[in-house]
């Protein structure tokens, strides 16, 4: 079952901090890819890329590159619907957050 700081990301995603977001996942990630734990690493690395995506875009004001990352992101955040996550629910909560910070860009 995957466990990470989920509490973390979604404050600093609440509080539009994107680059600490993508950093406080990053460990997470690590240890799920050294652990061969492939697709639960994909989905953490999917969050991540959502947070990278709206740091280029809102903090770095690089558009293309924030594009280009977030299809990453969509690429991958279907693993939610197979993975088993403790508190489900806050995974959920902070893609739906992600999807509506970049909607809001437009």
């Amino acid at each position: 079952m995957l466990k990470a700081d989920i509490d973390g990301f979604i404050k600093l995603v609440e509080e539009a901090d994107y680059v600490e977001a993508h950093e406080v996942m990053e460990d997470d990630w690590r240890d799920l890819k050294k652990e061969g734990r492939k697709k639960e690493a994909k989905y953490l690395q999917a969050l991540i890329n959502g947070a990278t995506s709206l740091a280029l875009f809102y903090i770095k004001k690089r558009p293309e590159p924030g594009e280009r990352v977030w299809q990453v992101y969509l690429k991958n955040k279907y693993l939610f619907d197979e993975l088993e996550l403790f508190e489900k629910e806050k995974y959920h909560y902070v893609q739906t957050l992600l999807e509506e910070r970049y909607e809001q860009k437009k």
